[in-house]
């Protein structure tokens, strides 16, 4: 729901299935504003506001009821034919019409068929309605170009940063033999040194960006979610190899090829990543 001034009146404007109802009870209050329900009944009375309700209808509206509607047209303009917006559109099954109850109820049109009814009103209102309601598009559609060509930019730009970061940082390096029969007391650093090529110690040594100081740094805190997603993996197979009964440095070894193989697999498979991002 939104508003829009129209020589000095508030008018809402209601929107459904992304077509826009404007209030047509707000523009009867230029006419009427004691009575605007008043007004709109007796529009509905004329022939012509029948004939062009109806006429909207068959061009939208497969579920339009030419049946009823041809009654109603056949009635409008004697004096005894009273018709509501709510009749109109339980009797019919119109769609260019809305009848809303509570704080911002009344009836609204598509707005087709208000500035119809505005130009009933009055033609220097209709105008200005016209004028006001462009207004209105034209910033909703300044907005979105604004958010299109944000996300667009942002886009392209995490795009480079992704592709970069797994080319240069993501796939770990073969393990020299120098680090695989090097024993390491933590459990931890054993997945460390297989996913990174580095203990805890060592990353936060060589690390120097950050305000945390570098004791309360983690390595998992600063990790890619590929590097999580392969850690996590590591950790189940890890367990698994030590109630094998593996030392140490076979389980590096294998660890290794596993982190190895994990991340050139999701770097195949680009599109798993970004579900998971």
């Amino acid at each position: 729901m939104k508003k829009i001034e129209v020589v000095g009146r508030e008018i809402l404007i209601a929107y459904k299935n992304n077509e826009d109802f404007i209030s047509i009870t707000d523009i009867a209050k230029f006419k009427n504003p004691d009575a605007p329900a008043d007004v709109v009944k007796n529009w509905l009375r004329n022939r012509n506001a029948i004939e062009l309700l109806g006429l909207w209808e068959k061009l939208y509206n497969p579920d339009f009821k030419l049946v009823e509607f041809d009654q109603f047209r056949n009635e409008a303009g004697f004096n005894y034919f009273v018709l509501s917006p709510k009749k109109w559109i339980e009797t019919t099954n119109a769609i260019g019409l809305l009848s809303k109850s509570g704080r911002y109820g009344g009836t609204f049109a598509h707005k087709d068929i208000a500035f119809e009814f505005a130009s009933w009103i009055s033609v220097e209102f209709k105008l200005y309605l016209i004028k006001e309601f462009q207004r209105l598009k034209e910033d909703e559609n300044d907005r979105l170009k604004l958010e299109w060509n944000f996300q667009r930019t942002l886009a392209k730009v995490n795009y480079h940063i992704h592709t970069d970061a797994i080319k240069e940082n993501l796939i770990p390096e073969k393990l020299s033999k120098n680090q695989i029969s090097y024993i390491y007391a933590n459990e931890a650093d054993v997945l460390n040194i297989a996913l990174f090529g580095k203990t805890a110690k060592q990353w936060r040594d060589d690390i120097s960006t950050g305000s945390a100081p570098k004791e309360k740094r983690n390595i998992r805190d600063y990790a890619t979610i590929e590097q999580l997603v392969v850690l996590s993996n590591m950790e189940s197979i890890n367990a698994m190899l030590i109630q094998q009964g593996l030392n140490q440095s076979e389980r590096l070894t294998q660890l290794n090829q596993l982190a190895i193989a994990q991340m050139k697999s999701l770097l195949r498979h680009k599109d798993i990543i970004k579900k998971m991002k």
